[in-house]
């Protein structure tokens, strides 16, 4: 990651955590040119769940393993919820095609991250 502390948590190792975090922070950035009216609307429910992502994954990562892969399927329930807040914002012409597709990019290897760290936890 790009930030730097004398303090570390087991979980910032988890590359799909990484991944979600900077997707937040994405997010974040593009919905600054979103109109004023969907400040409470679109940018809020859009910055939230794409946030929600890394916060299911932190929040689950230092319990048991069902526990962590109930959190995990929250997060994927988030990573959906943003497919929808991304179609949204390019149906409104809040974002171009390529911030759209790149967004479905990201959440398409963030959804496989978490589906193969799901199996990983239920096969042990």
């Amino acid at each position: 990651m790009e930030f730097e502390s004398n303090y570390h948590f087991s979980f910032e190792n988890l590359k799909v955590y990484q991944k979600a975090v900077y997707f937040g922070e994405t997010i974040n950035q593009l919905v600054d040119k979103f109109p004023k009216k969907e400040m409470y609307r679109l940018s809020s429910q859009f910055c939230r769940a794409a946030d929600s992502i890394a916060a299911n994954i932190s929040e689950g990562s230092g319990s048991t393993d069902p526990n962590f892969n109930r959190y995990l399927k929250m997060a994927w329930d988030s990573s959906h919820e943003c497919v929808t807040w991304n179609t949204k914002a390019f149906l409104r012409k809040y974002i171009s095609k390529e911030e759209f597709e790149n967004n479905r990019a990201v959440l398409t290897e963030i959804g496989k991250m978490i589906f193969g760290l799901r199996s990983k936890l239920k096969s042990k």
